[in-house]
């Protein structure tokens, strides 16, 4: 069974290419970062433009890499939504038009229970399983119990763990994406230098804030002259790393004690974070608990796991027509 598998939720086109559900045979990315780099973040309708001119030869690449052709896919899958609705218009809408050429079903992906499953690419790991989703669109806990059952956890009540992470590398002066900035930053610098707030949400919430740290990061800043924070700002990035790591292992590793889960997946962008994976590590082992980490290309938005998610729906007999809408706010 082959299934094409294409991503616009964001500003990451992707399509991918996946046989019976386990074989990548292509998964291609282009990605927004140098156009979205000079703002710090995101802008929707440079987005948009990007998606256009970027989703012809994503796909045509991603058939070429896996050598087959639309005639000889199965099935089709799109996301649509949550994410930008202008972002999210463009895949879909080529998807629709592949559809009623060639006559291939589809259906259209959550987004969110992609990232959930994509984990399974890479290692069979047997159901139920805490899944921690954090980006940065999203900070969300869920109990998978199997393929299409996800109870809702929590999540957060503000920013998402990434956009924090954007936006503090951005009072910093250090550029976007500030993920990946910060990590390879705080590898030399000494988390304990500054010791930044961790959000703690009421007894048996599993709940996520971060719009404090951020604010704790700027008055920090503000605090100093330029030249004084600007000489230790891998001290600066390691600890407020570390403040965010905190909080996202601590509700993390509690619901899987309290719903008796062995087991825990990471999954979004932030889930290639190297401090994240160390100390979610360190307290699993403590627990006697095991955790599972996608390699970073399965972290990001990809094309794959929109396949993967497509393919068990299709094999569920699930199919779309041309009415389905991109839905920006789309819950799981």
């Amino acid at each position: 069974m082959l299934i094409l598998g294409v991503e616009t939720s964001c500003d990451d086109t992707a399509a991918a290419v996946l046989r019976d559900g386990r074989t990548v045979l292509a998964n291609v990315v282009s990605s927004q970062d140098q156009v979205h780099s000079p703002y710090g973040g995101v802008v929707p309708e440079l987005a948009s433009r990007q998606h256009i001119q970027n989703i012809l030869p994503i796909v045509d690449g991603a058939l070429q890499k896996a050598g087959v052709t639309l005639q000889d896919l199965d099935g089709m899958a799109v996301t649509y939504g949550p994410g930008l609705v202008g972002s999210l218009l463009v895949g879909l809408s080529m998807i629709k038009g592949i559809s009623f050429r060639w006559h291939i079903p589809y259906v259209g992906v959550n987004h969110l229970e992609a990232h959930l499953l994509a984990i399974q690419l890479e290692h069979e790991v047997a159901f139920p399983y805490i899944a921690l989703l954090a980006s940065g669109g999203h900070t969300l806990l869920y109990w998978v119990k199997d393929i299409g059952e996800y109870v809702h956890l929590g999540g957060t009540r503000d920013d998402a763990a990434g956009e924090a992470y954007d936006k503090v590398a951005k009072m910093m002066g250090l550029g976007y994406p500030g993920g990946r900035i910060i990590d390879d930053l705080a590898k030399s610098g000494n988390p304990k230098t500054v010791r930044f707030p961790r959000a703690q949400i009421k007894m048996g919430s599993y709940q996520f804030s971060f719009s404090g740290i951020k604010t704790s990061v700027w008055h920090y800043l503000k605090s100093q002259t330029n030249e004084e924070w600007q000489n230790h700002l891998a001290d600066i990035a390691a600890s407020f790393q570390e403040a965010v790591v905190d909080m996202l292992v601590k509700p993390t590793v509690k619901a899987a004690i309290a719903y008796g889960v062995s087991r825990i997946v990471l999954a979004g962008g932030v889930a290639a974070n190297s401090r994240l994976r160390e100390k979610m590590t360190e307290r699993v082992d403590a627990e006697g608990l095991k955790v599972y980490f996608p390699s970073p290309k399965l972290c990001t938005d990809n094309g794959a796991m929109i396949a993967l998610a497509g393919y068990h729906a299709l094999k569920r007999g699930c199919r779309d027509d041309f009415r389905l809408n991109a839905d920006a706010d789309l819950t799981l």
